[in-house]
């Protein structure tokens, strides 16, 4: 089974390493020629090439970070699923809009190639560790043959049905993850506005059962103001929360929380802040 990687940022080059090790002959490919490296030094087949790391694939997962750069790699006369065999498997696990993923599959579809969208509910630490879950939309047959892959790369794979089920999903718990992160930051400031202790909300919020668990993770960052250690770039999560906006656009709803979400990520992002970690719109919320 030969299997290819695409695309080794921060969630990409820990999950593909999380393949190394299993039952196939992995090749791995990154824009940036310096994050193969670390592949390199451990005996891991680097292509040249997007085109060589795929042709002889069977299966080919794609963690990149925007729809964008999917089409511009994957789609066209000489994209790379012009390049693929006939019946191999492309599993996306790219955050994308719903609508982008079922034209991927379309896409796919024309190069007799198969296609799922496996994106990933997780961080940096989760895809270190092999703690991500993959939400997954399509074929049964196509899910069964990436699932050893999956469990390889993280804890477990669910199937959600059609494609484009698995991007739906993420983009609501990334929706709610960029709207939890605003309220917890707004929340911080008010509080210092009506005089409480910054660092008695910091410890003692996280910790009620009104609050996302996660922000347990983000306190420290948010006490000493320093937003270095990324864990999840501010970037996408502007990226993420604003293709919401999008998707529920085109199904004819309004989401009015989100909306406001997209604006201070969006302002934030403006300010500099993108290749932060997300928890740096604490900083911009108190700005305005």
């Amino acid at each position: 089974m030969n299997i290819t990687f695409l695309g080794l940022g921060i969630m990409g080059s820990r999950m593909a390493n999380n393949l190394i090790g299993t039952n196939a002959n992995l090749t791995v490919w990154n824009r940036s020629a310096q994050a193969c490296d670390v592949f390199k030094e451990k005996g891991i087949s680097v292509a040249q090439s997007a085109s060589e790391a795929v042709k002889d694939a069977d299966i080919v997962f794609s963690m990149l970070s925007n729809p964008d750069v999917v089409e511009s790699l994957f789609f066209g006369e000489s994209g790379l699923l012009s390049e693929m065999k006939d019946s191999a498997i492309w599993a996306d696990s790219s955050t994308v809009n719903p609508s982008f993923s079922r034209l991927s599959g379309e896409e796919a579809e024309k190069h007799k190639v198969r296609f799922m969208d496996a994106p990933v509910a997780g961080s940096k630490a989760a895809a270190q560790e092999g703690q991500v879950v993959f939400f997954c939309g399509g074929n049964q047959d196509v899910y069964n043959s990436c699932l050893p892959f999956f469990e390889a790369m993280g804890m477990k794979g669910m199937h959600l049905g059609k494609v484009g089920q698995g991007a739906s999903l993420k983009m609501l718990v990334n929706g709610m993850l960029a709207q939890n992160m605003a309220v917890f930051s707004e929340t911080i400031h008010l509080g210092e506005k009506l005089g409480l202790d910054r660092d008695m909300l910091l410890s003692m919020l996280p910790n009620l059962p009104v609050i996302a668990p996660f922000t347990q993770h983000k306190n420290e960052a948010m006490r000493a103001r320093d937003y270095s250690d990324v864990h999840f770039p501010l970037e996408h999560m502007h990226k993420d929360i604003r293709l919401a906006t999008v998707t529920a656009k085109e199904v004819g709803m309004e989401i009015h929380l989100a909306e406001a979400a997209r604006k201070l990520f969006n302002g934030a992002e403006e300010d500099g802040l993108g290749r932060k970690d997300f928890a740096a719109v604490h900083e911009f919320i108190g700005k305005v």
